[in-house]
């Protein structure tokens, strides 16, 4: 049964308090020291946007639509022009944008990242997801590298009551996908999730094993949808916009998975991400809670951010 709308509104609005707080307070600043929207308040907001790391150029192009819309009404209050920018920020993020069509047919995603963006648990969180949907799902313990990942994996596996496919601790991590993949197909299994190990993206070793990793999924996995998302933590700003760029050029990322977006002022990144990369952020991470990860929804990313 799908989970009431209203209650996952209202985890996603507390979540976002920080951004919203933060960013409403001031909004409401500028806005309250004038009655009409002029080209000042217009630069004041601009400068808001790019603090709250929706990025310079981001920034610049909504404060440009938003300036487009007030030059289109005689009358624009104070009072309406929060209505706008949120209609300017929902027209933004759909813009080139898939449905987050997490629907039919069987599906292989492997997960990819640096180290301490919260990937383990995310993938377990994942896979909750998954399973509150009625999915048969697999983990993949492909993270072979770090100590203790393949037992934190496993502990996930039993909470969630997915299924997991292991080697020890240094073997090959293709291989381990391999082993999963016939697993999967084996066992019919709707979702294979594929952990990897936490690369820093300045090694080239660890690097080019992410590109034999997925190399074996597309040689494998012709019948299923294939993803690759890369997960970020929010609370590293543009830097983690820097992050995807570089794993970008090893595999063909398909999505963005969002975290800790609870834990910053700063969920304008969202936006910025939107605008530097032309990647969907298909699910945001905003409580430590197993139920706290959540198909990414821009209009109410924006009306949960915009109050």
């Amino acid at each position: 049964m799908a989970e009431n709308q209203s209650g996952i509104f209202s985890r996603l609005k507390e979540g976002l308090a920080k951004s919203r707080n933060s960013l409403m307070e001031k909004i409401d600043g500028v806005l309250g020291l004038r009655g009409r929207i002029g080209e000042e308040t217009l630069e004041e907001l601009e400068e808001i946007l790019i603090t709250a790391d929706v990025g310079v150029r981001a920034s610049m192009d909504i404060i440009g639509r938003l300036r487009q819309r007030v030059r289109n009404e005689k009358e624009c209050q104070n009072l309406d022009i929060k209505t706008v920018l949120k209609g300017v920020l929902k027209e933004m993020l759909k813009e080139g944008a898939e449905a987050n069509d997490e629907g039919g047919g069987k599906r292989v995603v492997l997960v990819v990242g640096v180290n301490g963006v919260g990937k383990t648990t995310t993938i377990g969180k994942l896979a909750h997801l998954y399973k509150r949907q009625g999915k048969r799902v697999l983990l993949a313990a492909g993270d072979t590298f770090r100590a203790a990942a393949i037992d934190q994996l496993e502990v996930w596996s039993k909470r969630t009551g997915a299924e997991m496919i292991k080697h020890s601790e240094g073997s090959d991590p293709a291989a381990v996908v391999y082993d999963a993949i016939n697993a999967a197909k084996a066992r019919n299994a709707d979702v294979l999730i594929c952990d990897t190990a936490g690369r820093l993206h300045n090694k080239k070793n660890l690097m080019e094993e992410l590109r034999k990793v997925q190399r074996v999924i597309n040689r494998e996995t012709e019948s299923f949808v294939k993803e690759t998302y890369i997960v970020l933590d929010a609370t590293t700003g543009q830097n983690a916009i820097n992050q995807a760029e570089l794993f970008k050029e090893v595999v063909d990322m398909t999505g963005i998975i969002l975290t800790k977006l609870d834990g910053t002022a700063k969920g304008g990144i969202v936006f910025a991400i939107k605008d530097r990369l032309g990647i969907p952020v298909k699910f945001i991470g905003v409580g430590e809670g197993i139920d706290d990860l959540q198909p990414f929804d821009s209009d109410r990313f924006v009306d949960a951010i915009i109050d």
